[in-house]
């Protein structure tokens, strides 16, 4: 067992776990393939960007790779983190947002990432974080027991208490504060891992990025043919501009990818093609479009006390 961070190990892991989910994804789809662009980081390192876009299934999904370093933080990391200031980083991950076509099938996100922040004359500081989160505008009980079930299983063979610690995290970390509500049904959340060594820390985060797909793909396929009308398609639109007001106000990835210097396009992949806003809009009591207000947008213990 290693606690030294092996940086080649996490890279490999995530190029490798980017290619799995594009293909998945991709068979799903039916109709369009991921197109791929490789870029450049200004200040050292770059990525690979996938973007799926106007297929059968999805109207837009990206999957980005990103291995970017420097000798200096963004403002957003060391607020966070002020013992980083004056440490070169690196900074390692895969992150994906899927918008689906279909207002019955829920948007998802997922990140796994790792970063590392060295000085010269002291010890590394390293941590892993990372999660996925469902956002759905239609809701059926069943998937999100079953987001949550898989989600559970990711994290038991790491501890009881893990599930309801990032269960906890991601429901806070995804709430949108002007708006008094959740993103969506949350899912996991973690930050800053480092306790029990890098081989444990690497695991979890691959026990997270391996479960994605057993987490979403069964939702996917039970809700993509569902028919829908013009209403429901337009209460999709009006929600996603929900998604598009936490990822520019909050998201601490968003706001990390900007402030150093990252590649506007694949940071902004995570926007959804088409939204709406309206002023002051509200559900009618008692609609469908109310029961995700109702019951949905707000921290609930989705396994009943088995967590």
């Amino acid at each position: 067992m290693s606690s030294v961070p092996d940086l080649n190990a996490v890279k490999e892991y995530l190029l490798n776990l980017q290619d799995t989910i594009s293909n998945a994804l991709a068979g799903i789809d039916g109709e369009k393939d991921f197109v791929e662009e490789a870029w450049q980081h200004d200040n050292g390192g770059g990525g690979r960007t996938r973007v799926l876009s106007e297929g059968g299934v999805f109207e837009q999904a990206g999957i980005n790779f990103s291995h970017v370093y420097g000798n200096r933080l963004p403002a957003s990391a060391t607020a966070h983190r002020p013992e980083l200031a004056g440490r070169n980083f690196q900074a390692m991950g895969v992150s994906l947002v899927i918008h689906p076509h279909n207002p019955y099938v829920p948007t998802s996100h997922a990140n796994v990432r790792f970063f590392i922040a060295e000085k010269d004359g002291t010890d590394p500081v390293w941590w892993f974080g990372g999660g996925f989160d469902l956002t759905p505008y239609y809701p059926f009980q069943e998937d999100v027991l079953h987001w949550h079930q898989v989600s559970k299983a990711a994290c038991d063979p790491f501890g009881d208490d893990v599930y309801p610690r990032y269960k906890q995290w991601c429901d806070e970390y995804f709430f949108i504060k002007h708006r008094n509500e959740t993103r969506g049904v949350g899912g996991l959340f973690f930050d800053d891992l480092n306790e029990g060594g890098f081989d444990r820390c690497f695991a979890f985060m691959r026990s997270v990025g391996d479960h994605y797909l057993a987490a979403y793909q069964p939702i996917i396929e039970r809700r993509k043919d569902t028919p829908y009308s013009e209403r429901e398609r337009d209460f999709q639109l009006y929600r996603r501009g929900r998604y598009v007001e936490y990822n520019l106000v909050y998201d601490r990835g968003t706001l990390f990818g900007l402030q150093s210097g990252g590649r506007t396009e694949s940071i902004l992949m995570s926007l959804p093609p088409m939204v709406k806003w309206r002023y002051n809009w509200k559900p009618e009591p008692g609609s469908t479009e109310a029961d995700l207000y109702d019951n949905y947008l707000k921290p609930v213990d989705w396994l009943g006390g088995n967590n």
